[in-house]
């Protein structure tokens, strides 16, 4: 019964469509926001010496490799970022989540881990610096120092003649 008269009315309305408004231009390369990282340096360079590692705690790890399992100890790649600086003690905030490790060897290899990746209440990986196997200290092709991370599949990223660690904020 009122249906008839509200067609009537919304027809004899004076009420015009609404038209998108024009805008500017959209740039893909445009962020809603860039995260306040704070006062968070990049690169840090972290310490690979001999009293920076004979301080902190060893621990044996094992990698499976190719030719059979290695047995070795060393320190938790944990542990030296967080007493070169590089890291934070604690949770990690969420401005270090875009902060990666980048690890070069003597040789030209490369490998890299993010901090998310390292940190154990995040990712959880494990990943050790040795500078010992089967109880001797590392062959030259091999050392001084090594990087092994007994979690991967295959240990593509079980890094020879390690000879830097730099942490970055991702850009």
């Amino acid at each position: 019964m009122f249906r008839p008269a509200i067609a009537a009315a919304l027809a004899t309305s004076t009420l015009a469509p609404v038209a998108a408004a024009p805008g500017p231009a959209l740039d893909p390369g445009l962020r809603a926001s860039q995260p306040d990282a704070g006062a968070i340096a990049s690169p840090v360079v972290v310490p690979l010496d001999a009293a920076t590692l004979a301080a902190l705690p060893r621990e044996p790890v094992t990698q499976h490799m190719p030719k059979g399992p290695i047995h070795c100890e060393g320190v938790p790649l944990v542990a030296l970022l967080r007493a070169g600086g590089a890291m934070p003690p604690g949770r990690l905030p969420p401005a270090h989540l875009s902060r990666y490790v980048v690890a070069d060897a003597r040789n030209g290899g490369r490998v890299l881990f993010s901090l998310a990746e390292l940190d154990p209440e995040t990712g959880g990986r494990e990943v050790f610096v040795v500078d010992r196997c089967d109880g001797k200290p590392l062959p030259a092709e091999d050392g001084p120092l090594r990087l092994l991370v007994p979690g991967d599949a295959r240990p593509a990223r079980a890094l020879r003649q390690l000879e830097a660690l730099t942490v970055v904020v991702a850009p």
